[in-house]
């Protein structure tokens, strides 16, 4: 495991959708609206997605994703993505399942 100190803290943002898009089609449009700089889209659930950035961009990645869906709404920010799940069932249910 790799730890915190080489690389980095992470972020976990919730979002609301106005725009209902599966993972492919939201890291399609962040390419396309954000080029090189786009956020790195951690799941997609019906009406949600999950997008992690470092604690310095939290503010970036929620003015990003109003340039991709100007309805989304930030929800919740945490540290890891178990409070996230715990949180909101939705998210649990539609991850990948742990190869």
């Amino acid at each position: 495991m790799v730890v915190k100190s080489k690389r980095g803290r992470r972020r976990y943002v919730v979002f609301d959708m106005s725009v209902p898009m599966t993972k492919e089609e939201l890291i399609k449009a962040f390419r396309v609206k954000c080029g090189g700089d786009a956020p790195y889209v951690i799941q997609c659930a019906p009406g949600k997605t999950v997008i992690r950035c470092s604690p310095n961009e939290i503010d970036k990645v929620r003015e990003q994703m109003k340039i991709v869906d100007s309805g989304s709404e930030s929800i919740v920010t945490s540290g890891t993505l178990r409070t996230l799940r715990d949180k909101y069932p939705i998210l649990k249910a539609d991850k990948r399942p742990r190869a």
